[in-house]
C-alpha cells in the first residue's frame, strides 16, 4: 500500500506540469537558437566579403587582417561553415600578372613575341584569368623559341589563394547555449514521458496482484 501511494504521488508530481508546456517552451527556445545560428553565419558571410573586398583593393596587410578576423570569429562560433572558404581572386589575378610581365622581358629572335601573343589573346579573354594565360601560351608555341618562353611563364597554384576555416560544433556563445536550453528541455520531455508510461505501468500491475 505505502508503494502505491508513492507511486501515485510521483505521477501527481509529474502532471502539475503538462508535456504541451514542455513542448510550447521547445518551440520558443528552437526558434531563439535557430534566430542565434543564423546571426552567427551572418556574422562569417559579412567578415568573408570583407576579406574579398580587402583583396580587391590589393592591399596584402589588410588583406591579412581581415582574413585573420574571419578565422578568428569562424573557429569561435558554431553554424558558420564556409562552404567553398573563400579564394583570393585579386591577388591571383596580380601574381598571374607578374609572372607574364615577366615572362615578356626574355628576349627571342622573333622579336618580342610575348606582345604578339598578347595582341591575339587580350581582345578575347579577360587579362588576368587562366583562360589568357593558356592562350598566350599556345600562341607563343608557334614561334622557334617557345619551350624557354613557356617554361619561364610560372603560374602561381589557385590552391595557395583559397583559404578554409572550420567551426566548431558546439560553441559557448549564445547560439550554443540555445542550443543546449532546447536539448535539456527535449530531455525532459521524454524523460517525462517514459517516467508517466513507467510509473502508470507499475499501477496496472499492482492492481492486476490485488
Amino acid at each position: 500500500m505505502a508503494d502505491k501511494r508513492r507511486i501515485q504521488r510521483d505521477l501527481k508530481r509529474l502532471q502539475r506540469v503538462k508535456t504541451w508546456q514542455l513542448v510550447i517552451l521547445l518551440i520558443l527556445a528552437v526558434f531563439v537558437a535557430a534566430t542565434f545560428l543564423r546571426l552567427n553565419n551572418i556574422g562569417m558571410v559579412e567578415r568573408r566579403s570583407a576579406v574579398i573586398a580587402a583583396d580587391d583593393t590589393g592591399d596584402a596587410n589588410v588583406t591579412a587582417s581581415r582574413l585573420y578576423d574571419l578565422q578568428r570569429y569562424v573557429s569561435a562560433h558554431m553554424n558558420t561553415d564556409m562552404g567553398n572558404g573563400v579564394y583570393l581572386e585579386g591577388s591571383y589575378k596580380r601574381d598571374l600578372q607578374a609572372a607574364q610581365d615577366k615572362a615578356a622581358q626574355d628576349s627571342n629572335p622573333n622579336g618580342n613575341i610575348y606582345k604578339k601573343a598578347q595582341e591575339v589573346c587580350a581582345p578575347q579573354f579577360t587579362r588576368y584569368t587562366y583562360a589568357y594565360l593558356q592562350c598566350t601560351i599556345g600562341e607563343l608555341a608557334k614561334y622557334p623559341a617557345e619551350n624557354n618562353l613557356i617554361t619561364s611563364i610560372k603560374a602561381p597554384s589557385q590552391d595557395l589563394y583559397k583559404h578554409m576555416f572550420v567551426s566548431p560544433v558546439w560553441s559557448p556563445d549564445f547560439a550554443g547555449w540555445s542550443v543546449a536550453v532546447c536539448l535539456v528541455i527535449a530531455t525532459m520531455i521524454l524523460a517525462r514521458l517514459v517516467s508517466l508510461v513507467v510509473l502508470r505501468s507499475i499501477l496496472h500491475r499492482h492492481y492486476k496482484s490485488i
